[in-house]
């Protein structure tokens, strides 16, 4: 597992638990702040282990990933199911330690994450199903903190879709580097079903909608947010702007992949930082 890929998403699992401390302050301390790093890893590794098992014989034939460990032989089969099956371990002993409802819970979020890797072979929706993959981590977060659901409940819900749109709209720009080997496989993707021009046109919207949920948040006081947080979330759109700059037509695959990693990471940490500042500032 590369660390982008962890990095670009683990910054929204702390958004989730700043947004729970400011009703439930007491509950957020650093051995929960450890637990919840540790429980949002062990799902990531998991996740993405499985989907490296799952899609090996279709890495192999692609261009782009037959160098991954397992279609190059540098790992074998045994080694990534027990690394996979360890990790789930991990991610559901460390849900129980935070509290019952995430313990509870965890089994469901790994049955989410691992229907992901199968997505792709019968829809086009496979963006959502990852963009919902990783919106659970603000709202697993949250829950870690508080133990219990947001009031009101719709908070939790327009946050869920805001970390849903992002991933989604970032996933489908992503997918057009294998759209001739989706389609020549019958892989279902949105570049692959409608092509690259209509694709982007679809990622635009998708980000444009996740701008405007987490702006959602703060006009409706979903959470007691301030102005450092709105700062956050234009800085969010700024980025995004900047990102589909990069990878408008002529595409640039290597573009594609700078986007993907090094301004998701930009997009992630700094509307962290910005809505720990506005949280600091309320102290």
């Amino acid at each position: 597992m590369k660390l982008p890929h962890t990095l670009f998403a683990l910054p929204f699992a702390g958004v989730g638990a700043l947004l729970a401390s400011y009703t439930y302050a007491d509950r957020l301390n650093l051995l929960a702040i450890v637990w919840i790093v540790l429980a949002f890893t062990a799902a990531r590794f998991a996740a993405m282990g499985f989907n490296r098992i799952v899609d090996r014989a279709h890495d192999a034939r692609n261009p782009r990933t037959r160098l991954r460990e397992l279609p190059a032989g540098k790992l074998t089969l045994a080694q990534a199911t027990v690394a996979v099956a360890s990790a789930a371990v991990l991610f559901v002993f460390v849900a129980w330690q935070l509290n019952p409802l995430c313990g509870w819970l965890s089994p469901v979020a790994l049955v989410w994450v691992f229907l992901y890797s199968y997505t792709k072979r019968f829809t086009s929706f496979s963006h959502y199903v990852l963009g919902l993959s990783l919106a659970m981590a603000p709202v697993g977060a949250y829950l870690a903190v508080a133990g219990q659901w947001s009031r009101p409940a719709i908070a939790l819900v327009v946050l869920a879709v805001a970390v849903m749109l992002w991933v989604a709209g970032f996933d489908v720009v992503y997918a057009i580097q294998d759209i001739d080997f989706d389609r020549q496989n019958r892989l279902h993707s949105t570049p692959a079903k409608l092509g690259a021009r209509k694709a982007l046109l679809r990622a635009r919207v998708l980000h444009m909608g996740s701008v405007a949920a987490f702006v959602a948040i703060a006009a409706f006081a979903l959470f007691p947010v301030g102005m450092i947080y709105a700062v956050g979330v234009g800085i969010m759109g700024g980025l995004l702007v900047s990102e589909h700059r990069i990878v408008r037509e002529p595409l640039d695959m290597k573009q594609i992949d700078r986007a993907f990693f090094q301004l998701n990471v930009l997009v992630s940490t700094s509307f962290f930082f910005c809505t720990l500042l506005d949280r600091i500032v309320t102290l």
